[in-house]
């Protein structure tokens, strides 16, 4: 009984589905279509997939030979898994219309229904509706991935592969609602997320936390890297599928495109180097390792901030973000917790100190959809207080699900491995495979 129950859960929301379908999306209008802005979603939707792929090689080359294949595959399963959610019910969930600013109609969208012909989404009213849909289904997609870094060398597949499910219905798919969709609480109170710091990287990152306590710690604790060269591959895949991920997040090819493009350039780059020069400050050898994670972390904090700052104000992100999430990584090697990969102080840090940032330095002349005000910096303090709030309730949110969601798996599937399995390495014990 108590492994059918996620597949009873998805049963119910076919159902409900079904039985309240949406006779039109309120949000979904007949428009003209632009072949350009259609041609850059269409690249943008496939350099945000490659992103994953990336993702894998990043945690793969980081964790130890024999978990490697592992790892790697708790990215890759998400394409196939998030992908048939998305398609049956979860762009519905994230985009369907309102109930409560929370959460979407399922019955909305459901299998994908009226997105033959121009409709379109009312916030990307020049892109066929199917791709707005298709672009975001690559943000949810990559967003549970994310998660596996905390937890990597000690978790059952099959668990695994029920928790995602849970956090996607039950975390991604509100968040995703409330910021980005019109009738969202938080984007009705004006929270500014270009491209996915709070709906992505803030709930990933304190997913990752609430994983790493209630996994406990690894048998031997230990970081030894499998292969920093699949690491190198994986951040080079990744800052380029970036370029999807936030200049894509522009819905168009124009002006606010190009904007987000440059300052996930400058920012990425910023943090690199933030990262490798405070080591050296700090006496330790420059690492290929860390300017990898700080490129990474500067993706991080630009992600929200992307199309809504100045490339200047980027290159203080980027370094900001740097030295911060370094200093969290270091506190968190001294505590107890087993974040394997170090996902909450880089992904999690990383997207709340992006998203404190954007309500310091968002600039109304970089995007006029900001209708909440400029930045704390130009002396306008509003902003800057929405999104100090949104971030507690967010993280609040993200925690307190995600944990509740560990323990309801957890009864359903265990979640560890036994010590036996996580000495001969999960890619053995799991998949039956080896590097």
């Amino acid at each position: 009984m108590k492994k059918a129950l996620p597949f009873l859960l998805l049963l119910v929301v076919v159902v409900l589905g079904l039985a309240f379908p949406s006779v039109e999306a309120a949000n979904v209008t007949d428009s003209k279509i632009d072949t350009g802005d259609t041609a850059w979603l269409l690249v943008s939707t496939a350099l945000v997939l490659l992103m994953t792929p990336g993702l894998a090689y990043f945690y793969g080359g980081m964790v130890r030979k024999k978990n490697v294949i592992s790892t790697m595959l708790q990215s890759l399963v998400c394409m196939g898994l998030i992908t048939v959610l998305w398609v049956v019910f979860g762009f519905s969930l994230a985009f369907g219309d309102d109930i409560g600013g929370v959460i979407g109609n399922p019955g909305t969208f459901f299998m994908m229904k009226g997105m033959i012909g121009n409709a379109v989404w009312s916030l990307a009213p020049t892109i066929p509706l199917v791709l707005f849909a298709m672009f975001q289904l690559k943000f949810a997609v990559i967003t549970p991935a994310l998660i596996t870094g905390a937890f990597a060398e000690r978790i059952k597949f099959n668990s695994y592969l029920i928790f995602i499910t849970l956090f996607m219905i039950i975390i991604y798919a509100p968040l995703a609602h409330a910021t980005w969709h019109p009738d969202g609480i938080l984007f009705k109170l004006g929270v500014l997320d270009f491209a996915g710091g709070t709906v992505v990287h803030m709930s990933a990152g304190w997913a990752a936390l609430a994983s790493a306590l209630f996994l406990k710690s690894r048998a031997k604790a230990e970081h030894t890297p499998a292969r920093v060269s699949y690491v190198i591959l994986g951040t080079g895949l990744l800052w380029f599928g970036w370029f999807g991920f936030n200049a894509g997040s522009a819905v168009g090819a124009g002006t606010l495109a190009a904007t987000a493009l440059a300052t996930t350039t400058t920012a990425s780059a910023a943090a690199a180097m933030a990262w490798v020069f405070f080591d050296m400050f700090r006496g330790k050898k420059p690492s290929a390792m860390g300017a990898c994670i700080g490129a990474v972390v500067g993706l991080v904090a630009i992600t929200p901030a992307a199309g809504f700052v100045t490339v200047s104000h980027s290159l203080v992100i980027g370094i900001v973000a740097a030295v911060v999430s370094n200093l969290v990584v270091i506190w968190r090697s001294r505590t107890k917790i087993d974040d394997t990969l170090d996902v909450f102080p880089c992904h999690g840090v990383g997207g709340m100190v992006g998203m404190l940032m954007t309500g310091i330095f968002a600039n109304q002349t970089v995007n006029a959809a900001n209708t909440t005000g400029n930045g704390l910096y130009y002396g306008e303090p509003k902003l800057f207080t929405v999104h100090l709030m949104a971030l507690v309730g967010v993280s609040i949110f993200a925690f307190v699900g995600s944990y509740a969601l560990l323990v309801i798996t957890n009864a359903i599937s265990p979640l560890r491995v036994t010590s036996e399995e996580e000495e001969i390495g999960l890619d053995i014990s799991q998949h039956d495979e080896e590097l």
